[in-house]
């Protein structure tokens, strides 16, 4: 399975989760708010964070995650490199970022 298509299976078993086009991109949202972006070409994919989260998560390893380089990494979109990252990493940064747009009850199925 490749790194594309592992983060599209968790991010779509997400509640409510869906895949829409954006851009050149695809995007996974969650009543219409994306909370990740990936094109299959490139070896990373985008989330949404809190400037705190940020801050947690890159932290952890700089050249495997990182503010997005422009006002979008000011305003928490993070940028996470798939060959950086391990499947729980992946799945925490993108829950996590899920959390940040989805409504109260939805993130409460997911635990």
């Amino acid at each position: 399975m490749t790194h594309f298509s592992r983060l599209s299976k968790y991010a779509l078993s997400l509640p409510e989760a869906t895949e829409e086009p954006h851009f050149e991109k695809r995007s996974y949202r969650v009543k219409k708010k994306i909370f990740a972006t990936v094109s299959a070409d490139e070896g990373f994919f985008v989330v949404k964070l809190t400037e705190l989260q940020q801050s947690v998560f890159c932290k952890w390893d700089e050249s495997a995650c990182h503010p997005v380089p422009n006002k979008w990494g000011l305003q928490g979109w993070t940028r996470v490199y798939f060959e950086k990252v391990d499947e729980d990493f992946l799945k925490d940064i993108v829950k996590t970022s899920y959390s940040n747009v989805a409504p109260k009850k939805l993130v409460e199925m997911i635990g």
